[in-house]
């Protein structure tokens, strides 16, 4: 992690007036840097950055950094870091925040976590729910790699065998059934 001036950085896109990442740095300006956050999270051992690491990088608007990172595509959305943090920081609204700026900017190390996140959402605007063969079907066809798939044939078997999951048939071409949800969602994201 490069530290380079804890004054205004414009160097990289964050501190500066109107940047992409000044609504995020203003939520987690109090981070004292305890490390509470990173105590808390689950999956801390497999981030690059720790939570903590991660929200110094979003003080110091080190935006190339942050998108390079996989840590906020790493967090499955606990809470835990947002209950135990001591200052009250709403860092998994901020975690869900890089991952919506990343998303839109197309700008993440990972192929398939957006590919994922992105069909499993569509699913879910389909059927009201999840179905797991559907989703990961389509998810499979999406990701245009052929032998994906192969690399979990055997748990779907598994999952098939013990009635887990259902073959049911994908609704290719019906309505879905939260789509009036989902519209009403992009009305008011517009208007803010």
């Amino acid at each position: 992690m490069n530290e380079q001036s804890s004054g205004a950085t414009t160097a990289h896109g964050g501190s500066a007036a109107g940047g992409p990442l000044d609504p995020i740095a203003e939520k987690v300006s109090a981070c004292m840097q305890c490390g509470t956050c990173t105590g808390s999270c689950a999956n801390a051992f497999a981030m690059d950055y720790t939570p903590r690491q991660l929200w110094r990088l979003v003080q110091l608007g080190e935006q190339d950094e942050i998108f390079r990172s996989t840590t906020f595509w790493m967090c499955s959305s606990c809470y835990y870091c947002t209950l135990r943090c001591p200052r009250g920081l709403p860092l998994t609204e901020t975690i869900q925040a890089l991952k919506r700026i990343a998303f839109a900017r197309g700008t993440y190390r990972s192929k398939t976590s957006p590919v994922f996140y992105s069909t499993f959402v569509d699913n879910i605007r389909r059927y009201g729910r999840v179905r797991e063969m559907d989703m990961m079907t389509r998810f499979f066809l999406r990701l245009k790699h052929p032998v994906a798939p192969l690399r979990f044939a055997s748990l779907g078997v598994k999952l098939l065998l013990k009635g887990k999951i259902s073959p049911q048939m994908p609704a290719l071409f019906a309505k879905g059934k939260l789509d009036g949800l989902f519209r009403k969602v992009r009305e008011l994201e517009s208007e803010s």
